[in-house]
């Protein structure tokens, strides 16, 4: 059945009351049922479909997170032997590295090392001894400091035999100056390092 809009013109609004529903017009009573009939809906999406549609989309979210994180531990387990056997191999290059690193019964005996280096090298020493040690989180580093006279091929040749020595010496800070006899002023401090083992806590 059709509502007849222009017979709601027609109407006397003043006479609808509530209390009698009954004899109201049935344009009137059309209009009211669709009224009612929208906010029931209304109503019945605010409180039962949005609060579903929100459930709905965080249980997306959490899928789309599970997932990932599925994926990324799917990926560790994966390679989880891979990752053991590069921790093994790390492990053992840093022990190989340790035994590098002089112990402090060794350290003395360095000088002598660098001392006879330079003079094979064809190096005179003028200068060589220990400077203040450097305490670093793991490790301590030893510096000396060496000044040499020699020609500039002499001190290349320096350098690489201090490379060949068996524990780790760097060196830093080089500086060449002239010196007297057409001779060169070789400056370089040479750092080795002592590695810091923590005590277990008890």
């Amino acid at each position: 059945m059709e509502l007849d809009l222009k017979a709601l013109k027609d109407i006397n609004w003043n006479e609808i009351e509530l209390e009698n529903m009954g004899d109201w017009p049935l344009p009137v009573k059309i209009l009211c049922g669709v009224f009612v009939v929208v906010l029931v809906l209304i109503l019945g999406f605010s409180t039962l479909v949005s609060s579903e549609i929100s459930s709905y989309d965080q249980a997306q979210k959490k899928e789309q997170e599970l997932r990932t994180a599925y994926r990324i531990k799917y990926a560790r387990a994966t390679n989880l032997e891979l990752y053991r056997k590069q921790m093994q191999q790390m492990e053992e290059e840093f022990s190989q590295l340790l035994r590098k690193l002089p112990t402090s019964n060794e350290t003395p005996g360095l000088l002598d090392d660098l001392t006879y280096v330079g003079t094979t090298s064809g190096l005179t020493f003028l200068k060589i001894g220990w400077l203040p040690e450097i305490k670093k989180e793991f490790y301590t580093e030893l510096p000396i400091n060496v000044e040499v006279v020699g020609q500039y091929h002499e001190f290349g040749e320096f350098v690489s035999k201090v490379a060949q020595l068996p524990r780790i010496v760097s060196l830093h800070d080089f500086k060449i100056e002239n010196a007297a006899n057409n001779q060169l002023l070789f400056t370089v401090v040479a750092k080795t390092y002592r590695y810091e083992q923590k005590e277990p806590k008890r």
